[in-house]
C-alpha cells in the first residue's frame, strides 16, 4: 500500500462528504467500502476515560460515521472476565479493511483483524 504523510488535517484536503469516520459507537455499519470515500481509522483506544470520543469528535466536524460490523458476523464468547469488545487498534481496523477489499467477505476480513482476545468468534 501506498501511503503519504502530511501536517495537514484531513478536513482540510477531502470535501466533507467524502469523509467517513469509523468508530465503534456508531450506530452505522459499514457494509461496503467505497472506493470514492475516505475512510479515518481513529486513533483514540481508551474505552474508558473517552468513551465515545471519537463519534463526538466525528459529529462535531458533521461527518460520516461507520462502525466495522463484527455485531453482524461475530458471537461473542464465554471467557473468564466476560471482556468484549469492539474497539480495535489501528493496526487491526486496517487488517480488517485491507482484507475485506481483497476478499470482499466480511467472515475473512473480521477473521484477520479481530484477535480472539476482543471476545469475538465467527460463528461455527
Amino acid at each position: 500500500f501506498q501511503m503519504d504523510t502530511t501536517q495537514e488535517s484531513y478536513l482540510d484536503l477531502f470535501p466533507l462528504d467524502a469523509i467517513v469516520y469509523l468508530t465503534p459507537d456508531s450506530e452505522n455499519v459499514l457494509e461496503d467500502i467505497d472506493p470514492n470515500k475516505v475512510y479515518i481509522l481513529g486513533g483514540l483506544v481508551d474505552e474508558s476515560i473517552h468513551k465515545k470520543l471519537t463519534l463526538q469528535r466525528a459529529q462535531e466536524q458533521s461527518l460520516q460515521t461507520a462502525r466495522l460490523p463484527i455485531r453482524e458476523y461475530m458471537v461473542k464468547t464465554v471467557n473468564t472476565k466476560n471482556y468484549h469488545s469492539e474497539t480495535l487498534a489501528i493496526n487491526q481496523v486496517f487488517d480488517v479493511l485491507s482484507t475485506y477489499y481483497e476478499t470482499r467477505s466480511w467472515p475473512a476480513a473480521l477473521k484477520a483483524g479481530v484477535s480472539s482476545g476482543k471476545g469475538y468468534v465467527l460463528p461455527d
